[in-house]
């Protein structure tokens, strides 16, 4: 027989077997992935992909959320251990993060649904109402009433500066979009209450350390304003160095949380980081409006009607 012959033949058989045992093996391996994925499903509900529109997020389900309860336990051993008596707080506190955080998934899925203007201003009133009720629970120590100057400051720096984003930054459309419209309306809420927190505090503490003074310019006929300035200028500073050191060190020091839900979302992490820089600059203007605000409306409530200095 031809040796060249007898080659080809023998290369062709052992290509044959060769092509058979791959997709022996091949089957093989897909069953057993197969019903690796099934058990892993039925015993890890949070290993399922789930794809939306074009991307993989990889949800938490219950037994995950148990699972973090064990960054908490850390913190209340060691609390225990040191006898610091937060234990109980800190544990009120995680059960109230759990049902707050689940309630308001579930209304701002009822809310998402129906997208009516009169659950969006709704939902907006009841996040001012509270804020405001923060803030003055913060403040219980002031002798003064702040409670106007304090919702006039969260309406002002809340409302103009969120629909000032959604319609014409993001452009959206309709103006309610409540997918929009709540959940940076909560931005501009919970970073501006910092601000106006600080402000309303210091601008009091700072007149009453420089009572003296004050009592003087006053005497010598300066008015409330020009007696105050200091302590204004001084209060507005203080709410406004936690912006500007969040704003100096974001995305060197650590991802911010908005951008980091884009991304495990599956977003485009540079379209993440343009989400972001619009929110970081408007949670600076909600801050700074928010401090320059209850300033300038809170410090006459250390002034009589005459203008003495109380």
């Amino acid at each position: 027989m031809n040796p060249l012959l007898l080659i080809k033949t023998a290369a062709k058989a052992t290509a044959r077997a060769a092509s058979k045992i791959a997709a022996r093996i091949a089957t093989r391996v897909t069953a057993k992935a197969a019903t690796l994925t099934i058990m892993k499903s039925a015993i890890h509900p949070a290993a399922k992909v789930v794809t939306s529109r074009g991307t993989q997020v990889i949800p938490i389900g219950n037994f995950e959320l148990l699972l973090a309860l064990l960054f908490m336990l850390v913190t209340v051993s060691i609390v225990l251990w040191l006898g610091l008596g937060l234990a109980k707080k800190l544990t009120i506190a995680t059960l109230r993060c759990y049902g707050q955080l689940l309630l308001l998934g579930f209304v701002l899925a009822f809310v998402f649904t129906h997208d009516s203007p009169w659950l969006t201003i709704g939902a907006l009133l009841i996040m001012i109402g509270f804020g405001v009720q923060n803030i003055i629970s913060l403040l219980k120590n002031s002798p003064y009433r702040l409670f106007w100057p304090v919702l006039g400051a969260m309406t002002v720096t809340g409302i103009p500066i969120t629909f000032a984003v959604t319609m014409l930054v993001v452009g959206v459309s309709p103006w309610y979009r409540a997918q929009y419209v709540i959940p940076l309306a909560g931005m501009v809420f919970g970073n501006s209450m910092a601000g106006i927190a600080l402000a309303a505090e210091r601008v009091f503490a700072d007149l009453e350390g420089r009572r003296n003074e004050v009592r003087l310019l006053i005497t010598l006929g300066a008015t409330a304003w020009e007696a105050s300035l200091p302590s204004i200028r001084a209060a507005v500073k203080a709410g406004l160095v936690p912006t500007i050191n969040r704003t100096a060190t974001v995305g060197v020091v650590a991802i911010p949380g908005m951008m980091t839900g884009q991304i495990l979302a599956g977003a485009n992490p540079l379209e993440a980081a343009r989400y972001q820089i619009v929110v970081m600059l408007m949670l600076a203007a909600a801050s700074s409006l928010g401090a320059i605000s209850v300033a300038l409306w809170s410090y006459k409530k250390a002034f009589d009607q005459s203008g003495a200095f109380r």
